[in-house]
């Protein structure tokens, strides 16, 4: 499965000719996000480009459903067998996260 707009490269969906994964598109568009404003999120990207990301999602919804929730089971996966973070650097990471805040559109 791909378009115009959409390639797979190793076994994980891009925007083509973009570091972007269709993921982080999908994700945004879901969440309510406009395409104006996922394309001021990533830069790089062009108007048409997240449109036709959009567009692909929308025509292979329950295709890239799947796919999301086997992308999110493997990631589920890497972090139960990942090293959890030192108790410092969990608190830093807090802190960032309460000083960070990403307006959405």
């Amino acid at each position: 499965m791909t378009s115009e707009h959409i390639e797979m490269r190793d076994g994980v969906y891009y925007v083509r000719a973009a570091r972007i994964s269709l993921d982080s598109i999908v994700y945004a568009f879901r969440e309510g996000c406009s395409p104006e404003g996922i394309r001021e999120d990533f830069d790089g990207l062009s108007l048409a480009q997240v449109y036709g990301a959009i567009g692909f999602y929308l025509d292979h919804q329950v295709d890239v459903d799947g796919y999301l929730a086997r992308r999110k089971d493997q990631w589920d996966e890497l972090e139960r067998g990942g090293i959890p973070p030192s108790a410092d650097l969990q608190a830093r990471i807090d802190r960032a996260r309460d000083r960070t805040s990403l307006p959405r559109s």
